[in-house]
């Protein structure tokens, strides 16, 4: 399987694929906006209305509350975009995948706003929170609560989150599709009732 890149940005992951591809489209209207703004020319007030109002609207459908001016790399994915959250001094690297229930926030013991790396998978639920940094191909577990810096290519689990699998150990943390968990983690982690799964 080729390994998903953590700085350039694969952009099809956007690509709007019929006309009700909600969170597509909420990102397609996010950058046309940003983009707009970002250019001087004689449409520019059309285009800027035009794609406000499309935001607006795919932000009501989807019910994710994302900053016009976020910093969003490329490449992102959400596909269950309901009630997801981002800051708009949040900063989301290339190829991320985000669920549901989402919240990238100010708050907890570090000040400040996360930063995502590239390729960084965050389970549905999970809250990270305050100035914490997300590591390249790290993972974040469903419903975790992240208040402290993940290094790059590990799984973070649990609330408060903790490190249960380091990079060289991260291929084999879990086969989604088999549901076998990894013998290099912890005792605990290796319960399939706790919350490891976090594809």
């Amino acid at each position: 399987m080729q390994e998903i890149s953590a700085t350039v940005p694969d952009w099809s992951r956007e690509r709007v694929r019929k006309f009700f591809d909600p969170s597509r489209q909420l990102l397609r209207h996010l950058r046309g906006y940003q983009q707009a703004k970002a250019v001087r020319s004689l449409t520019r007030s059309l285009r800027i209305r035009w794609h406000l109002f499309w935001f607006r609207l795919w932000s009501n459908v989807t019910g994710a509350e994302i900053d016009l001016a976020t910093q969003i790399g490329g490449g992102l994915l959400i596909p269950h975009p309901n009630g997801i959250v981002i800051h708009p001094q949040a900063i989301v690297g290339p190829n991320c995948l985000i669920f549901q229930q989402v919240t990238l926030g100010a708050g907890g013991p570090i000040a400040g706003c996360p930063m995502l790396g590239g390729h960084v998978d965050v389970g549905a639920g999970a809250k990270i929170l305050g100035g914490v940094t997300i590591g390249d191909h790290a993972r974040i577990g469903a419903n975790a609560v992240v208040l402290t810096s993940v290094p790059a290519g590990a799984t973070a689990v649990g609330v408060p989150a903790r490190i249960v699998a380091e990079q060289s150990s991260r291929a084999g943390v879990l086969d989604a599709a088999a549901g076998k968990f990894s013998e290099d983690l912890p005792d605990g982690a290796k319960n399939p009732s706790s919350p490891v799964d976090i594809k």
